[in-house]
């Protein structure tokens, strides 16, 4: 049909009316998804819909659609018992008081579940130690029962962390949106800090810094972090993170001021590559001892290539690059020891590749100077030292097998990393104390404030608040500002994100003994990695301390057991070897 003038009528369109101001300002259609529309998130920007925990015109929040939960028929069951019963499914997680939220959402109490689930299958083996947060969910959850802000940077982190076993990106918008909730819930605590609300202010703190993809932000939340636990420092006795905050208390960090670029001289450059060397060389140890763990073997390739990625790289100028170049190391120490120890209980080579991992975070803390204790070292020490223990142990028995031997052979690496760790956090922890002595610290809990709001306002979450949607770490250099890559073996194009390695073999879900249709495919679109990948053929011992009548302790080079054999299955799988982009 003719429009006016003779000429071709114009097609009717519909207009976005509520749409973002990044797609308005690009001048292309936003669909409103909330708490991020598809367009930011498919080029990375921040939406500001995320300044807001309602959606444009809503009254209320709304979910992502189709959140990739990882719901089974077993664990609908249980939680709509626990909604309808108001009774705790964990009690032998020891939570006091007992949460009680009659008011959350089915789907919120499914991400509750998730990390409850964790945490309590590691405990029954008595791994909990050897990961990073296990051991906190508890005490996380009795804050988060009388504080909304806890509980909403709680739901965050179970989410993050199934947006990375699933890849969901309706699932990370879901840890979006708890996020900025739970954000905003502390920027109005922080004001009325007390002794009655400490704890649930640096529950909160700990859980979002854990979460931040961005280096302000980050910073933000641990310098908070540093103010809160110097105020708990004289009633630590009574707080539920007491044995934290006696190890952080003296913990050098940066600060706020640490954003200038600056040269790296020709002798750190040197240093740099020897520890890099040094690495390597103890990861390259590890192979021949890793034929028959096929999982252990595919991530040390992993790690090796990213080992082979800092090497070719610039080094970090600036605080923001050492956290660039660090995030996916950091990923790492937070997901992958969960797939590990689901995938193998009692076994001495996968706590010997755990050992070398968290090791590498001591050895390279030299090579970024502001940031790498407070980021990634100092999170590492504590599973770390509990490893060399229960090796130890075992060693000392009687009936220790060959592989037991092998292992605490293997294990030199570790020990020297540790040691010589502890004598540098030693050292600047007296110079620290020192400094303590004669000055005060001026970053008080009203500037603090005023930085979380300007964070929440300008910074934000940049684009996801799970480790599986950073950035890519690194910026590689060209040859010419390295002298010795001719010595280095040659790369093979790797993944920067530390996702789960390829594998040929058949994977499978992590299946309770107790739920056929926990595996279904239509739970989830994950697929497993290699540590699920063993035959499982026979149950193996959990960890448990010596005694002169344990016959095989740890049950270690038996045959490997799917992650299961408890009535609240966990709801979890491990991670796909695709990548998120």
């Amino acid at each position: 049909m003719a429009g006016a003038g003779g000429g071709p009528s114009r097609r009717s369109h519909t207009k976005s009316r509520k749409g973002c101001k990044t797609c308005k300002r690009r001048h292309i259609r936003c669909d409103e998804t909330f708490p991020q529309c598809r367009n930011c998130t498919k080029h990375q920007v921040r939406c500001d819909y995320m300044d807001s925990p309602t959606a444009p015109g809503d009254e209320s929040p709304r979910y992502p659609p189709q959140a990739n939960l990882l719901w089974t028929p077993e664990i609908e069951r249980t939680i709509d018992s626990w909604r309808a019963t108001g009774e705790f499914p964990f009690p032998e997680l020891n939570v006091f008081p007992q949460p009680h939220w009659p008011s959350v959402s089915k789907t919120d109490l499914r991400l509750i579940y998730h990390v409850c689930s964790i945490s309590s299958e590691l405990q029954r083996n008595r791994t909990s130690k050897l990961t990073i947060w296990t051991d906190y969910i508890p005490r996380f959850l009795s804050c988060a029962a009388s504080q909304p802000f806890v509980l909403h940077a709680l739901l965050s982190f179970a989410a993050a962390h199934l947006a990375w076993v699933t890849q969901s990106p309706e699932t990370r918008n879901l840890a979006f949106q708890h996020n900025m909730i739970a954000m905003k819930g502390l920027h109005e605590a922080t004001p009325l800090f007390s002794k009655a609300n400490s704890d649930s202010i640096l529950a909160a703190s700990l859980l979002l810094s854990w979460q931040s993809t961005e280096w302000r932000n980050w910073l933000s939340l641990v310098t908070g972090i540093r103010t809160f636990v110097a105020s708990m420092y004289q009633w630590r006795e009574e707080s539920l993170f007491a044995d934290f905050i006696a190890d952080f208390h003296f913990t050098p960090f940066p600060t706020l001021a640490s954003i200038s670029t600056y040269q790296v001289t020709p002798e750190a450059r040197d240093q740099r590559m020897r520890i890099l060397q040094h690495v390597q060389q103890a990861l390259q140890r590890l192979q021949p001892y890793l034929s028959e763990n096929e999982a252990e073997k595919k991530w040390v390739e992993q790690f090796q290539g990213y080992i082979d990625q800092l090497r070719a790289s610039n080094p970090a100028q600036s605080v923001e690059e050492q956290f660039s170049q660090l995030y996916a190391l950091r990923k790492w120490m937070f997901w992958v020891p969960i797939t590990l120890l689901s995938a193998r209980k009692g076994d001495v080579f996968m706590l010997l590749v755990l050992a070398h991992f968290y090791a590498v975070a001591l050895a390279v803390e030299p090579n970024f100077p502001d940031i790498g204790a407070a980021f990634t070292a100092n999170l590492a020490v504590s599973p770390l030292e509990e490893i060399i223990r229960i090796i130890d142990a075992v060693s000392a028995t009687p009936t220790f097998s060959q592989n037991t031997q092998t292992a605490s052979a293997m294990m030199d690496f570790p020990r020297d990393t540790l040691s010589t760790f502890r004598t540098r956090v030693d050292w600047s922890r007296r110079q620290s104390q020192e400094i303590a002595a004669i000055q005060s610290d001026p970053y008080g809990l009203d500037t603090l404030s005023l930085d979380l709001g300007n964070q929440i306002a300008e910074f934000g979450y940049s684009q996801s608040l799970s480790p599986a949607f950073a950035p890519s770490p690194l910026h590689l250099s060209s040859p010419t500002m390295i002298s010795d890559l001719s010595s280095m073996p040659p790369m093979t194009p790797r993944s920067p994100w530390l996702e789960v390695p390829p594998s040929g073999i058949e994977p499978h879900l992590f299946t309770p003994a107790s739920s056929s249709v926990y595996a279904s495919p239509t739970t989830s679109s994950a697929i497993s990695s290699p540590a699920s990948s063993m035959p499982s053929t026979a149950a193996a011992t959990p960890y448990s301390l010596p005694s002169a009548h344990d016959d095989g302790l740890f049950n270690f080079g038996s045959p490997p057991t799917t992650f299961g054999g408890y009535p609240h299955p966990t709801g979890f799988v491990a991670p796909p070897p695709t990548v998120w982009t």
